[in-house]
């Protein structure tokens, strides 16, 4: 019997592409052929290009754009949609699974257009204007946390699906019991990186009055990397600069405290952890989608939210200070954090492809 095919549409970021390759491979082990679109401009080329055939489409980010790009954008749509329908008609899918970047617009609208079954899955707590539009044809609508979607519009919260090696991490009581030592800090500013947090991090650590009781394992990001690593090399060998950290798993598992931003993936893989965090939400996000996401943690206890603005060098001094002097303060947030976390996000995207692909109803 010939495999069913899946195209997965996913795009742009890491927040975007690495939950939709955890349900690729997902889909893979289950005995589905995978083909991926995604843009010709986003992190995809890097991250899929070697794992998944990838087709590629002409489409750029257009909110928040110059006046000529949004003169411009209705014809730019209709071109991708038509790269978009064409490549659906030539791959021909069983399903169709939308997980966001701007290429989820075009590629969505396209799906719909050949008739295929369409899944969107919105990882925000505040769904973005395309999966708005694309749910109300939409054969099914998943979201990432719950109220992501307005009231008219029928959602399943599974959670965000996570990569299955930070799933397997062991739950904290068991992992951070019995640690001693340094304060294990883990640093990340999402795939491309925080400037603010970049550039923050290097002058408390400089003058955060006891250096020992801290160990920072900081993600920079490509373009701030060499910046930041000059930044900290003269202040001894417990700082780990990376520019991007291949094995996040590894680097969850030795952390104690996580600082970072809010996007969707990086709250939910810290939930799935188990990990306290200090979220520092990006203040330019869409709808302020970041904030809301660190809210489901911070309102359980499991995080502290802080807008970046508020964020001061003295302010992050004194939480590192409060962490490294009370350590089951943070086993306790951890614990929360856990609570929080869906593991089933990915089993469930997998029945409801396989529901779909054999032709029954959602």
């Amino acid at each position: 019997m010939k495999n069913k095919r899946v195209l997965m549409i996913a795009g742009g970021t890491g927040g975007h592409i690495f939950p939709a390759l955890a349900v690729a491979r997902a889909l893979r082990r289950e005995g589905f052929d995978l083909q991926w679109l995604g843009s010709r401009v986003g992190m995809e080329s890097q991250l899929v290009g070697s794992e998944f055939p990838l087709s590629t489409i002409s489409i750029k980010a257009i909110r928040g754009k110059g006046l000529v790009t949004k003169l411009l954008s209705p014809v730019r749509l209709l071109q991708a949609t038509w790269q978009a329908w064409r490549t659906i008609k030539k791959l021909n899918p069983d399903v169709v699974v939308g997980m966001g970047g701007f290429v989820s617009g075009p590629g969505g609208v396209a799906a719909r257009l050949s008739r295929k079954p369409l899944i969107i899955h919105e990882q925000n707590a505040v769904a973005g204007m395309t999966n708005r539009l694309l749910a109300k044809s939409a054969s099914a609508v998943l979201a990432g946390f719950p109220n992501a979607f307005p009231k008219n519009i029928h959602a399943n919260t599974i959670g965000n699906p996570v990569r299955l090696a930070i799933s397997h991490i062991a739950k904290p009581s068991e992992r951070l019991k019995n640690r001693e030592g340094a304060l294990r800090v883990l640093v990340l500013g999402g795939s491309q990186g925080a400037r603010a947090i970049n550039e923050m991090l290097p002058r408390v650590f400089a003058d955060y009055p006891n250096k020992e009781v801290l160990s920072l394992w900081h993600q920079t990001g490509r373009l701030d990397f060499e910046k930041v690593q000059k930044a900290y090399c003269s202040m001894g060998a417990q700082v780990t600069v990376e520019a991007f950290i291949d094995d996040i798993a590894e680097a969850y598992a030795w952390a104690d405290l996580v600082i970072c931003r809010a996007g969707a993936l990086t709250v939910s893989e810290v939930a799935a952890a188990g990990l306290p965090s200090i979220l520092v939400p990006f203040p330019y996000a869409v709808d302020d989608h970041q904030f809301y996401n660190g809210a489901y943690l911070s309102n359980a206890g499991a995080a502290e939210l802080i807008r970046q603005n508020d964020l001061t060098d003295d302010v992050l001094t004194s939480l590192l200070q409060k962490y490294e002097k009370n350590r089951p303060l943070l086993i306790d947030m951890a614990e929360k954090a856990r609570t929080l976390a869906r593991p089933d996000a990915l089993s469930a995207i997998v029945k409801l492809c396989e529901k779909l692909a054999n032709g029954q109803n959602k």
